[in-house]
């Protein structure tokens, strides 16, 4: 008996199974030139072809979409997890958030009925307005490169206006961000989430009115318009997440740091609107130990070596907290490329005086940038450009890397050739 065609390619034009079969050529034609995975030449060859293509792919799922400056994939990667103990879960594991890598994450699970979905935060609109996502969630906002990604009062209203369009998605919105919860605070239906907001030099002055944000611990309000931090209906502390209606589970990640614990807490949140088992959930998320090859250790050579991702001051500032000193060396990688941002200006708004005790080893193509940073931050340091020679000039045992966006990716490739082991 032959088996009826899927829905859910019944459900494709004619136009978008040939977009679709010609992705699929582009992409095995990269894998087989040894170019790459190609999921982004198939998504960007699809969409070439078909513009209307991931509308369709998204249509009749339940998609969560996650954005924000810090965070996405983590929290991404939490959120598909807890969505998975209902069921399959298209997603975007790698962190391609644009229509590209959400095109190819979507026709790879062409039966999943849920996705979980990291998307670049000024895609968001059009891309909910492609796949109607049940489930929006903001982390937060903070300056991202700058030279090339743009201002953050922008980006705010831009995500405000996307989410007008969608009275009918739920907010699962950071209370403790000023933006996200400026772009969340018109929007019908919103769960909000106490997530945390270390970073506050991006939002010292209210999006709506210009005054001044006035702070007192956890709360905070503006001066100059009845907007104020809303009360949470999900929180965490160092050793529980937190719910409505009295919920309280114990949370043990295997993630560090206390951003990760309030980026499991938001897609915590996420999973359980739409109808997953709060403790699954929890028990989901805290499976999670590595997102794209960050917070893994791995071994080179004679050292262990663990890997952290910061892209922008805020996310400095998160991945410099969670540096244990006291297990061994350290390593500070920065490039300056395209996908980094050019301008390097930000080196100056991280704290990295409180490296001040510690011997530090610059490295990166902007290694010189970092040293002199490092200098004036009365930080001993050496200088050694090449990453994985800043790694061998440290003394035999552990060493802990903080590198930025495309000097993590470099280090990552070079510990994929199969000379080192994950430990």
């Amino acid at each position: 008996m032959s088996r009826a065609p899927d829905a859910r390619a019944r459900s494709l034009t004619p136009r978008g199974r040939l977009a679709l079969g010609a992705g699929a050529a582009a992409r095995w034609a990269s894998r087989v030139s040894g170019r790459g995975a190609g999921a982004m030449i198939g998504g960007l060859v699809a969409m070439t072809l078909d513009r209307s293509i991931l509308g369709q792919l998204g249509r009749d799922r339940r998609s969560v979409v996650v954005t924000g400056t810090n965070g996405k994939s983590t929290t991404t990667r939490m959120t598909a997890a807890a969505l998975a103990t209902l069921g399959p879960v298209a997603t975007n594991a790698e962190g391609a958030n644009m229509d590209a890598g959400l095109i190819a994450a979507l026709a790879a699970a062409r039966t999943a009925r849920l996705a979980a979905l990291e998307v670049d935060e000024m895609h968001v609109p059009h891309v909910s307005d492609a796949v109607d996502p049940a489930v929006v969630v903001l982390l937060n906002l903070s300056r991202d490169q700058l030279d090339r990604v743009g201002e953050i009062n922008h980006i705010e209203r831009t995500l405000r206006a996307g989410l007008a369009r969608h009275p009918d998605t739920l907010v699962v919105a950071n209370c403790d961000d000023v933006l996200m919860t400026s772009a969340a605070y018109d929007s019908p239906r919103v769960v909000w989430v106490a997530a945390g907001g270390g970073w506050a030099n991006d939002s010292v002055s209210c999006p709506r009115s210009g005054e001044v944000i006035v702070r007192d611990g956890a709360d905070w309000h503006s001066t100059g318009a009845d907007f104020r931090r809303p009360e949470p209906q999900w929180w965490f502390d160092d050793t529980h997440v937190h719910g409505p209606d009295g919920l309280t589970l114990p949370m043990a990640l295997a993630l560090p740091g206390t951003v990760n614990r309030g980026n499991a807490t938001q897609a915590i949140a996420a999973a359980v609107t739409l109808g997953a088992d709060p403790e699954a959930a929890v028990r989901a998320v805290e499976g999670v130990d590595e997102v794209a090859g960050r917070y893994t250790t791995v071994r080179l050579g004679t050292h262990t070596v663990r890997l952290l991702l910061a892209k922008n001051p805020a996310g400095w500032q998160e991945a410099l907290s969670m540096v244990d000193t006291a297990a061994g060396s350290v390593v500070i990688a920065v490039n300056g490329q395209v996908p980094d941002g050019e301008d390097l200006s930000w080196l100056w708004d991280v704290n990295f005086e409180h490296f001040v005790d510690e011997q530090v080893v610059a490295a990166g193509e902007r290694g010189t940038d970092l040293a002199v940073r490092l200098g004036y931050a009365g930080v001993a340091h050496t200088l050694v450009h090449d990453t994985v020679a800043a790694i061998e000039s440290c003394p035999p045992g552990h060493v802990e890397v903080v590198a930025n966006y495309t000097a993590f990716l470099a280090l990552n490739r070079v510990l994929a050739r199969g000379r080192e082991q994950r430990v």
